[in-house]
């Protein structure tokens, strides 16, 4: 027997449905008494869950159970790629910040990088063969960009790692520094050159966005960016007694990297790589 509070409560379920239907925001043809009563009947608690189970029928498994059949079906040596493709990709609806970059998904090009530095290290002794399989293993789970710089991160130095996920700024004075390679570069980038030379090559890397801001600081240094075919390039900063030279051709179609701050007694050269160039006799 229903008490008055629950006829309160599923008059008031009943009126909410029937306004989403009318509105359109419910899927028409369905009863919204019937409705108020599944729903009602699963706050009740698992006494009258909603729908009932039907005779014979087998409950899903538990996480514990999933896991193992899992690993029945992708144990070791199967392929990596069909373990990869069963994960959904991460959702990024109504996230509150974007991914950072050892967060991106990893590709299979990304992979081979560091398999190649992977099969260095066993040849010149540094893993041996233990460490060499239980590595690659990890590389073969690996899903994000993060996971895998981890694999390499005690055999090379920074800045000859084969991906290189951190979002730090580049800053050089009295000296030169470059940035290339595989590389993450996100959202919003600071470099600051004083007295230096500093590079940025984009042709490998992966941008976080498709609209990338270089914040920059240039005194009396030259900063250099190349970047591949298909990259817009705007250039908003101030020149005080310096130089602003953008040489990539214009794609209104491709992302767009803006490079602000201030250039003072410097240079600014944004660039494509050259095209090899054809011979003039051919056999």
């Amino acid at each position: 027997m229903r008490t008055g509070a629950d006829r309160r409560l599923r008059g008031q379920v009943t009126r909410a449905l029937g306004r989403a239907v009318e509105s359109g925001e419910f899927r028409a043809g369905i009863d919204p008494e019937a409705h108020a009563d599944r729903l009602i009947a699963m706050m009740d608690g698992p006494r009258n869950q909603w729908p009932p189970a039907p005779t014979g029928s087998t409950r899903r498994p538990s996480s514990a159970a999933a896991s193992t059949t899992s690993s029945r079906r992708y144990g070791p040596g199967s392929d990596y790629r069909r373990r990869v493709d069963s994960f959904p990709p991460p959702s990024t609806r109504n996230s509150a910040r974007p991914p950072r970059p050892g967060e991106l998904r990893a590709g299979d090009a990304d992979r081979d990088r560091v398999a190649a530095v992977l099969s260095d290290a066993l040849a010149d002794g540094r893993l041996d063969h233990g460490e060499h399989e239980e590595r690659l293993q990890a590389l073969y789970r690996a899903r994000t960009l993060g996971e895998l710089t981890a694999l390499t991160a005690d055999l090379l130095p920074p800045e000859a790692q084969p991906l290189r996920t951190d979002d730090g700024p580049v800053m050089a004075f009295f000296g030169s520094q470059e940035r290339s390679g595989r590389w993450v570069v996100p959202t919003r980038f600071s470099a600051t050159a004083i007295c230096a030379n500093v590079t940025l090559d984009l042709r490998e890397a992966l941008l976080q966005s498709g609209h990338v801001t270089l914040q920059v600081t240039v005194m009396a240094a030259t900063l250099t960016l190349i970047v591949p075919e298909g990259v817009r390039i705007e250039m908003p900063a101030s020149a005080i007694m310096g130089g602003k030279k953008n040489q990539v051709p214009p794609s209104p179609d491709g992302p767009v990297i803006e490079i602000t701050g201030l250039v003072t007694l410097g240079s600014i050269v944004a660039k494509s790589p050259k095209r090899p160039r054809r011979p003039w006799f051919r056999r």
